[in-house]
């Protein structure tokens, strides 16, 4: 695919997805759902870690309603249906862990974008909005599951019906990103964050995402149950073996992801 509204550079086993519309904040169209997609789809085959970020003074401002006219007509089940959804499922089957360096405004879809990621990293000044209801919507693009299980349901719900700005400061207190950095260690920090997950252990951490995203579901002995069956895939792999012998040649492994 040949992208217009995304770049898409891989570099040491690390794929960066940048949003590239910044003359509209980075807002998504149904083509730049499309390039996300298939971006995060490809960099899951060919990289080690893959990052979304945005060009510009935001990350993703959310959906492009166009102008008044446009917006009104836009048939948001199907949109959600056929675009939305394709792209979550995208980011949160991807076997590679994924990193949204949220640089700028995150603001509707574009915060839930970022919160569909296994790590949100965002600098001082950017800022997340649930702005659905100012509009007469509802969350969206997954933002009614990520945000109680984030955030907790009584933060959620002042979110969603508030539509207040969260400063990524506030964002980290609250449990809904990992960390907030300042601007001028920004590219430096997620950058580090990424080429650390890139030389790791990849099996390990396709299983990872696995246990946990499966605790929301399962009872105790149903998640013990599949942490054995996971921990077993994990003991058969390279990467156990080489972290077993660093360690007791007390050296840092070298993890080949396999």
């Amino acid at each position: 695919m040949i992208y217009d509204t995304i770049r898409y550079d891989l570099a040491e086993d690390v794929a960066v997805v940048t949003l590239a519309r910044p003359e509209v904040m980075n807002a998504l169209s149904s083509q730049m759902r499309a390039e996300i997609t298939h971006a995060v789809q490809q960099g899951g085959r060919e990289a080690r870690v893959v990052v979304l970020t945005g060009e510009g003074r935001a990350f993703c401002s959310g959906q492009d309603l166009g102008d008044r006219e446009s917006a009104a007509s836009i048939d948001l089940e199907r949109v959600l249906r056929d675009e939305y959804i394709p792209m979550l499922n995208a980011i949160a089957d991807c076997p590679r862990p994924t990193i949204a360096a949220v640089n700028g405004a995150a603001a509707g879809a574009g915060a839930n974008l970022a919160l569909a990621a296994d790590v949100v990293i965002a600098a001082d000044s950017a800022f997340f909005m649930q702005a659905f209801a100012r509009i007469g919507l509802i969350p969206d693009a997954g933002g009614t599951w990520a945000l109680p299980r984030q955030m907790g349901l009584a933060k959620a719900m002042g979110a969603a019906l508030f539509a207040d700005r969260i400063s990524a400061a506030q964002a980290e207190r609250w449990g809904m990103i990992w960390e907030a950095v300042p601007d001028a260690d920004f590219d430096a920090v997620w950058r580090a964050r990424a080429a650390h997950l890139a030389q790791g252990p990849s099996e390990a951490y396709a299983r990872i995402k696995t246990a946990l995203r499966r605790a929301f579901d399962n009872d105790l002995q149903t998640q013990l149950t599949l942490e054995a069956q996971l921990q077993g895939e994990c003991g058969m792999t390279r990467d156990f073996k080489e972290g077993v012998v660093a360690f007791h040649e007390k050296r840092s492994p070298r993890f080949e992801g396999r």
